[in-house]
């Protein structure tokens, strides 16, 4: 592992002290490597052909008038990124559902931009993470990639 020294103010120290004991890092070395880290992967999923696993999380209102089945016709839509689907009722009207998501980074992102932007979606939130590495190995004569992380 390397050593680097960094020059930062006062008030982003604060910051970063901060986020050590919010998130009990053991240090401030392990947050900042965690913070490059997320960046590092943002910036792999600019590429649209990155291969992306993925959590979609969103709020709506299921009265509102045929929201429950547009959202339903856009997940069969795109069957191919879908890995699963969780539904949580939240009182009267509000659900909040989870989709698991594999593909494209463009692919998965124009699907959860299809589902956020209907009328009665409250609140969204796309966590795309870059799928790296893998290995191919075989089953009963027949090969196939598992992609890694």
């Amino acid at each position: 592992m390397e050593r680097i020294t960094i020059t930062i103010d006062d008030d982003l120290l604060a910051s970063v002290d901060a986020l050590v004991n919010a998130k009990g890092y053991t240090s401030r070395s392990e947050a900042i490597r965690d913070l490059l880290r997320a960046a590092a992967r943002a910036e792999h999923v600019t590429d649209t052909d990155t291969p992306c696993v993925a959590t979609l999380t969103y709020v709506y209102n299921h009265a509102q008038r045929d929201l429950p089945q547009r959202l339903a016709d856009a997940q069969h839509d795109h069957h191919d990124l879908s890995v699963a689907t969780t539904h949580v009722h939240f009182g009267h009207e509000d659900c909040l559902e989870v989709a698991i998501l594999r593909g494209p980074a463009a692919a998965i992102s124009a699907h959860a931009n299809e589902l956020t932007a209907q009328r009665g979606v409250r609140h969204a939130n796309l966590h795309l993470i870059p799928v790296i590495g893998g290995h191919t190995h075989s089953h009963h004569g027949h090969t196939h990639h598992h992609g890694g992380l």
